[in-house]
C-alpha cells in the first residue's frame, strides 16, 4: 500500500511545476506556507517536524520552492509535506495539505486484523518502516 495523505492523496505525485501553482494558489489566499517531514507517517501520525520556521511573511512561490528543494536535500530519506494555513476565523486551520517528497523507497503498511470479545473483529495499519528504529526506517542506513 503506497501513503496517501492531504489533498492530493490519489493524484500522482506533483510536478515542481504543480507545485509551485498550488503554493501561488496558497499564497493568493494570504495562506502561510510551512515544511515538514517525518521517518513515520502512519496515518494518525499527526506531530510530524518542523523544516524551519514557518513562512508567515514570504510571498514568492520561488522562494517558497526553494524551501521546499532544501528540505528535500536536509532529510532526503523522509517524507515532506507542505502545508497552508488559513487564519481568517481567528485561528490556524490547514486549508492545504501535501506530500511533496516521498522516500525512494516506501515499505508500506500491513492490515492488522484481530478478534476482540463479543467477537468484534478489529483492524488497524501496521507501518513496515516501523520496524526499524527512527532515524533508520528509509535508505541504506
Amino acid at each position: 500500500m503506497r501513503l496517501t495523505q492531504g489533498t492530493f492523496s490519489y493524484l500522482p505525485d506533483l510536478t515542481d511545476e504543480q507545485i509551485a501553482a498550488q503554493v501561488q494558489y496558497a499564497l493568493d489566499r494570504d495562506w502561510p506556507i510551512s515544511l515538514e517531514y517525518t521517518d513515520d507517517p502512519h496515518p494518525r501520525n499527526s506531530y510530524w517536524e518542523m523544516h524551519a520556521l514557518p513562512m508567515f511573511d514570504v510571498r514568492d512561490a520561488a522562494a517558497i520552492m526553494d524551501e521546499v528543494r532544501a528540505a528535500r536535500t536536509a532529510h532526503g530519506d523522509s517524507y515532506i509535506q507542505l502545508n497552508a494555513y488559513d487564519a481568517r476565523l481567528g485561528r490556524q486551520t490547514t486549508a492545504l495539505s501535501f506530500i511533496v517528497q516521498r522516500p525512494a523507497r516506501e515499505p508500506g503498511f500491513r492490515v492488522e486484523r484481530t478478534a476482540d470479545k463479543d467477537r468484534q473483529i478489529k483492524y488497524r495499519l501496521h507501518p513496515y518502516s516501523a520496524d526499524k528504529p527512527q532515524g533508520e526506517r528509509y535508505g541504506s542506513k
